[in-house]
């Protein structure tokens, strides 16, 4: 596998070495050892699963102390957009976002540490999205910013007419209204 390290400390895209054969292929999605070599030291407790047709756009969520998570994400049948904004405020690139194209074909993933918020925005007609997590989810800590926000600027790669977002998405707050518990 190919660890890429990303403008944001921390933030890591893999790339897992795909065996291709005429029944198809084959794919390693995660090896303990072989994460921690790569310096992925997270031990996942929880694995989500999302469906979302094209348009869908969720975020930009985390958990608040103490239940801050990690996570390790793919897209397994699709294509999306992945982005994580680094909340950690003593970084060097607090404020800042990076996103990575995350699909069926590329069978990228993207490490997301703790102390970042987290979105993506579905690109093909269907994807499912899957994400493994180093804290179990607790609903008293959950916490967003605003997808849409003109300073954050993230191009979604979707017409903000064609998105389709939860009402809560879009009553998160502005970066500049957020004081980071990071």
């Amino acid at each position: 596998m190919d660890i890429i390290k990303t403008p944001i400390e921390g933030l890591l895209v893999i790339e897992p070495q795909v065996f291709k054969d005429a029944r198809g292929y084959f794919v390693e999605t995660y090896n303990e050892k072989r994460y921690r070599e790569a310096g992925i030291e997270a031990a996942f407790v929880q694995d989500n699963q999302s469906c979302s047709s094209y348009g869908v756009v969720r975020g930009l969520h985390f958990q608040r102390p103490p239940y801050t998570q990690a996570k390790l994400v793919s897209c397994t049948v699709g294509k999306v957009l992945d982005v994580a904004v680094d909340l950690r405020k003593n970084s060097p690139t607090f404020g800042k976002w990076f996103s990575v194209e995350l699909s069926e074909e590329n069978h990228r993933q993207f490490y997301i540490p703790r102390g970042f918020a987290h979105g993506f925005s579905v690109l093909s007609e269907k994807a499912v999205f899957s994400y493994k997590c180093d804290n179990l989810y607790h609903p008293e800590a959950d916490g967003g910013l605003l997808l849409s926000d003109p300073d954050l600027a993230i191009d979604w790669r979707v017409p903000a007419e064609a998105r389709i977002l939860s009402e809560k998405d879009t009553k998160h707050p502005l970066m500049s209204e957020f004081a980071s518990p990071f």
